[in-house]
């Protein structure tokens, strides 16, 4: 991998998750740890992260716990558009998982005023959100905390999800495409997602257009883990109809 590839992909990870260690980067990466050090101090002097000692991380990344604020808020009309029609599949008595993110956020806003709902998730917003309404169920799993997603992450996270069953997970994604599958650009969020997808009887998966034919840097598996996409009608048709031939249900939320 060339020096500035490897570098882009060291910023993408910092952006998902917050915060790296140089150990973790060396062996993921497979260089040294002089190697990663070099790379944290171009990006240092780029000012898009501060270095600590053992690692480093996002600059002004204390801005989202304090705002509340997710790191993504693009296509936010299209998100939205693709929570409206989401919500139509969620119906009293359910018990869901929501995913973290944007899109799934905007969801959640829809479901507060529902009664007789279960709602597990890993995002400290939504369940802020969803927990002004006594009458949801509401369970947050454990985990390491990730400013930018305000999620909880990591194994502890995945863990609460055993012998767990839940009708429905809204599930997000960075990328999804036919040869890759979903793809993601937190290493950390792998065994999360695919306990919650182990978990679930149906899954949607939440992605507006732009996504498709997309790939991050981790992926989750090929396309037979979801069974509902939900995106918006710009999908470009060749995208669908591959879709449709992995027997994947394809809805286009109106805008």
């Amino acid at each position: 991998m060339l020096p500035n590839q490897r570098r882009e992909d060291i910023y993408k990870l910092i952006k998902e998750d917050g915060q790296v260690s140089v150990q973790s980067l060396c062996k993921l990466f497979d260089v040294t740890e002089v190697t990663i050090r070099q790379d944290l101090t171009i990006l240092e002097n780029r000012g898009l992260i501060k270095r600590e000692y053992g690692g480093a991380y996002l600059q002004d990344i204390d801005i989202f716990a304090k705002n509340l604020s997710l790191s993504n808020q693009k296509n936010m009309k299209v998100k939205q558009a693709i929570a409206k029609e989401s919500a139509r599949h969620v119906q009293k008595g359910d018990v869901i998982i929501l995913d973290s993110g944007s899109t799934i956020t905007e969801l959640a806003k829809l479901l507060v005023d529902m009664s007789n709902l279960t709602v597990i998730t890993n995002a400290l917003n939504i369940a802020l959100i969803l927990g002004v309404n006594p009458s949801i169920n509401l369970m947050v799993t454990g985990g390491e905390f990730k400013a930018p997603t305000l999620s909880l992450t990591g194994q502890k996270a995945a863990d609460f999800f055993e012998k767990i069953h839940v009708d429905k997970l809204f599930l997000a994604t960075a990328g999804i495409s036919v040869k890759t599958g979903l793809t993601y650009p937190g290493i950390n969020d792998i065994c999360v997602k695919q306990a919650m997808i182990n978990s679930a009887n149906v899954t949607y998966l939440l992605a507006d257009s732009s996504k498709l034919g997309q790939n991050s840097f981790v992926s989750l598996g090929n396309l037979s883990l979801i069974d509902i996409l939900i995106t918006d009608a710009d999908i470009d048709q060749e995208d669908e109809e591959s879709l449709l031939q992995h027997n994947i249900q394809v809805i286009k939320a109106p805008i």
